[in-house]
Order: structure tokens, then C-alpha cells, then sequence
């Protein structure tokens, strides 16, 4: 029997991004108003910096995806899948969604990607088609209750489907999205530095000063586990 010595392969991720928010809350408009605003204010600017963040690794990262893992040819033993390319995307409704969700399956299969973990992001006009199709049939899908009754999209053919109005568009004579579609392990990403901090007194003016900052980097560190769909609405 002979054992091997396995080593880990280093990768190096540049923490190299950063989002902040900052504003000021006025002594006078906190005594006049009928609620503690801040906390709203402090509330909304934090889900500002997700979707920030969120936009910026969901316009950054699909084109990152294997070779074989995007446009006319995919697959990367049958190169017989198209999930689009310029000038000629890919048109989804509800009658083929279903059918390009499992082709991206089938893709990462060819690469042996591991079953679990597995996503993809749609747009919300995508997730609609999803809905008429013909999974809103519970009997079909499988569930207890049709997605239209519980709004839930759920898994489909090994994929967790999130839902998310950040992908990237592009004009393409029609407007295209970069759908992205992968395996957990084909993407990092790590938040180095949060801070909060607030209330602090204005130096300026009588008042108090909030502000947060997020420091973070993101990789696609294993191509072959990361796809590129693009597509538009038929």
C-alpha cells in the first residue's frame, strides 16, 4: 500500500477593494422627528454596501469562467452546448429554460465538478419563466406545493437557484445578462476589514457623525467549476 503526501496548493488573494458609507445626523432633526431615524439610515446603508459589493463580484467574475465553460461550444469533452456569445445570446423562455438549466449541468459535468454546492444566479425575469414553466406543476417538481403557491424556486437538476437583479447587462442589440452558474468551490471571497462606527460628535456643526467601511477581495480560483450563460429574455 503506498500513501500519499498530500499538499495543499497556496493561492494568493488580493484584499484590494473597498466600500464605505458615511453621513451625519443633525442635533435639531433628531430632537424634531417622531422616530429614531439613524437607525434606519444605519440599517439602509449597510444593505447598500451588499448590493455594492454584490454588483461589483457578480460584473467582475463571469468572464472569468473556463473556456469550456461558456459560449457556442461548451462542454469541454463534447463542446456541444451553446450558452451564447456576442451578437448571438441565447434566448430563454419558458418552454427551454428548463432544458438550459440542465445543459449547464451537463457542462459542469464534464469538467467533474462535484455535485453539491452547485448554483446559478438568474435575473428575475428568468426566475418568472422558471415559474410558468413546467415546474409550476407541484406533481412535476416534486414538492409538496407549486413554486407559484410558495414563490420559492428551490433546486433544480442539482443547482440552487438564487435569485438576484445585480448580474451584469450589456446592450447587445437587446439588452443581455451575464448569468453565472458554478460550484462553490470555483469562487473565494473574504472580507478582511468591517467597521462601524457612529455616534460620533460633529466638529462642524451641532450633530453626529455614522460611518462603516468593508474592505474585501474576491477570486475565481477554479475556472473549470464556473460558468458563463448569455442570455436574454424571448
Amino acid at each position: 500500500m503506498t500513501y500519499e503526501n498530500p499538499t495543499p496548493t497556496l493561492v494568493d488573494l488580493l484584499i484590494d477593494k473597498g466600500k464605505y458609507y458615511a453621513f451625519n445626523a443633525d442635533d435639531v432633526d433628531k430632537k424634531q422627528a417622531d422616530y429614531n431615524f439613524m437607525e434606519d439610515w444605519t440599517r439602509d446603508a449597510a444593505e447598500q454596501l451588499k448590493i455594492s459589493i454584490d454588483t461589483d463580484i457578480l460584473a467582475d467574475t463571469f468572464a472569468d469562467a473556463h473556456a469550456s465553460n461558456q459560449g457556442a461550444t461548451a462542454g469541454v469533452i463534447s463542446a456541444s452546448f451553446d450558452l451564447g456569445v456576442t451578437g448571438t445570446p441565447v434566448v430563454l423562455t419558458k418552454a427551454n429554460i428548463l432544458d438550459y438549466i440542465v445543459n449547464m449541468g451537463t457542462v459542469l459535468d464534464e469538467q467533474n465538478v462535484p455535485e453539491t454546492g452547485r448554483f446559478v444566479v438568474l435575473p428575475p425575469w428568468a426566475c418568472g419563466m422558471i415559474k410558468q414553466s413546467d415546474l409550476k406543476d407541484a406533481s412535476l417538481a416534486g414538492d409538496g406545493t407549486s413554486i407559484l403557491r410558495n414563490g420559492r424556486v428551490g433546486m433544480i437538476d442539482r443547482f440552487m437557484i438564487h435569485n438576484s437583479n445585480l448580474l451584469n447587462t450589456v446592450v447587445d442589440t437587446d439588452v443581455v445578462t451575464n448569468i453565472i452558474f458554478g460550484q462553490k468551490n470555483g469562487l473565494t471571497f473574504a472580507s478582511q476589514l468591517t467597521e462601524n462606527e457612529g455616534p460620533m460628535r460633529s466638529p462642524d456643526f451641532f450633530g453626529d457623525l455614522y460611518r462603516g467601511l468593508q474592505v474585501f477581495g474576491y477570486k475565481v480560483i477554479k475556472p473549470e467549476a464556473f460558468g458563463w450563460l448569455y442570455a436574454k429574455p424571448g
